[in-house]
């Protein structure tokens, strides 16, 4: 039987349409909902365009366990991927899907992480600081904001010369080809 997957996402959306696209023909899970906190997002159309249901939540609607999770057992949803959402998930979610969400961020953590560090900020912010060094982070979702057990990190080398668009794109290679395969594993080795 093939474990349901919720993406949660909020931007661009290319790390949630590499993860429906790795699982399209997999025996071992099934992403049937994309859930989004902005109705402008590209990566609606993309999740909608591969067939994929999605729903836009606004903040209340996602710290609301009263609406959230009940669009959860709709879709039997057993496992939470973060792929670039930004609100941090509310506690009764971590709660009710304990070591069942994970998130993918953009540094080795623990460095370069917590409110405010996403993105082009966290870019910013390895080269600000000379960073020979870059890479992604596989984590467990808590409460603390980027604060869960690290699951796996995948490195980069910079160089002197690389721009931030550059740190960004070595980082972002990482992430296309190491989460979805990290995320089956995960699931083979823990469900």
């Amino acid at each position: 039987m093939k474990m349901n997957i919720a993406i949660f996402a909020s931007g661009g959306g290319t790390n949630a349409e590499n993860i429906i696209r790795y699982f399209h023909d997999s025996e071992l899970v099934c992403t049937p909902l994309l859930v989004c906190n902005k109705a402008d997002a590209p990566v609606l159309e993309k999740a909608q365009r591969l067939g994929v249901r999605t729903q836009v939540v606004t903040k209340a609607q996602l710290n609301d366990a009263a609406v959230m999770m009940p669009l959860l057992r709709e879709y039997d949803v057993r496992f939470i991927v973060l792929a670039g959402f930004l609100p941090l998930i509310p506690d009764y979610l971590v709660d009710a899907y304990p070591r069942r969400i994970v998130n993918i961020h953009p540094s080795l953590l623990p460095k370069y992480g917590g409110k405010g560090m996403w993105g082009h900020h966290v870019h910013e912010a390895v080269k600000a600081a000379g960073e020979t060094e870059t890479g992604m982070t596989v984590h467990w979702v808590t409460p603390v904001c980027d604060g869960g057990e690290i699951i796996a990190q995948y490195r980069v080398a910079l160089s002197p010369d690389d721009s931030v668009d550059d740190i960004a794109a070595k980082e972002h290679v990482l992430e296309m080809k190491y989460y979805p395969p990290l995320i089956e594993k995960i699931l083979k080795e823990n469900f």
